[in-house]
């Protein structure tokens, strides 16, 4: 059968994915460039410079009229292709949001996840993901919800996605041996420092990724900082330091390291450059929130969070 010469063209099901996952995510990820937990050249679409113009601006009459700004855009289709999810009762967007994730799962390269699952440490998207077919036995299987998070459960694995993330239309889950927990670890720690200091220099990996939107800054209260174990716990201090990273303009992500202190704190090293060129190590301290307990509802859920910066 041929094609009717009058009909538009379309673009392949795959590209049309990538656009609409883009749309979802509100901008294109920056490629993470980043040691033994990060990825190097993940292909990006970034537009073309456009050639200099010189615009006169039209005369109009003048109006008290106040232009609304254009509607944010709809949340791009499920693809007809995508593999089923299982629906969730109280949470009628979180298979919606799988199936557009588990589309790119059966189709896309780990290079692309990473870039699209840019809140996940792209280490642990290529472990997590490495093997599509447990993950979809899984989300093919009702969901349950919590405050904070809905799950699929397997036989092999279970599959977790935050609420957070659901909403947004496109949800990256976390991928876990059916009968224990998630479980954060050193480069989970590493990769919250590096989209915390994406942001402060101005290169966020996603446009989404504000304080607001996903918190990275652990809560001042309750006071149950306590990092060496003193037994006399404090208000988590960065939050009430605004000016612990000022004058830095750089940092280099391949050189991140960490360290653990134990009872749930790790500490990651930073080389930051200053405006003047100069080079320092700053040491961000974080605490796993799941595992001590200084969150609730759904700070608990989020994993590491950072309480402090030092020189």
């Amino acid at each position: 059968m041929h094609r009717d010469p009058r009909a538009p063209r379309t673009a392949p099901p795959r590209r049309q994915r990538r656009r609409a996952r883009r749309l979802v995510l509100g901008g294109l990820a920056v490629a993470l460039t980043a040691g033994c937990d990060s990825v190097s050249g993940i292909p990006g679409d970034a537009p073309e410079s456009p050639a200099a113009q010189v615009t006169t601006p039209a005369t109009t009459a003048p109006s008290s009229a106040t232009t609304a700004p254009p509607p944010a855009p709809a949340v791009p289709p499920v693809p007809a292709d995508a593999p089923p999810v299982g629906e969730v009762p109280g949470v009628p967007d979180a298979a919606p949001a799988l199936r557009r994730w588990a589309a790119d799962l059966t189709s896309e390269p780990i290079e692309e996840l990473q870039s699209s699952c840019w809140t996940l440490a792209p280490a642990h998207v290529a472990e997590m993901y490495a093997d599509a077919a447990p993950v979809l036995a899984a989300l093919a299987r009702p969901g349950t919800a919590t405050a904070t998070a809905v799950s699929w459960q397997g036989p092999a694995v279970t599959v977790r996605a935050e609420l957070r993330d659901i909403e947004s239309g496109y949800a990256c889950p976390r991928v876990f041996a059916t009968g224990t927990t998630p479980q954060y670890d050193d480069a989970d720690a590493r990769h919250v420092v590096r989209r915390y200091l994406a942001r402060f220099v101005g290169q966020p990996l996603d446009p989404a990724d504000t304080e607001g939107e996903h918190p990275l800054v652990c809560a001042p209260t309750p006071a149950t900082w306590d990092p060496r174990g003193t037994g006399a716990p404090l208000p988590a201090p960065l939050a009430n330091k605004p000016g612990a990273l000022t004058g830095v303009t750089a940092f280099d992500d391949t050189e991140l390291t960490s360290a653990w202190l134990g009872a749930g704190y790790i500490t990651v090293r930073a080389p930051v450059t200053q405006a003047t060129g100069a080079t320092q190590t700053r040491t961000f301290t974080l605490t796993d929130e799941s595992a001590t307990g200084t969150g609730t509802g759904d700070a608990a859920a989020r994993g590491y969070c950072i309480g402090d910066v030092t020189p």
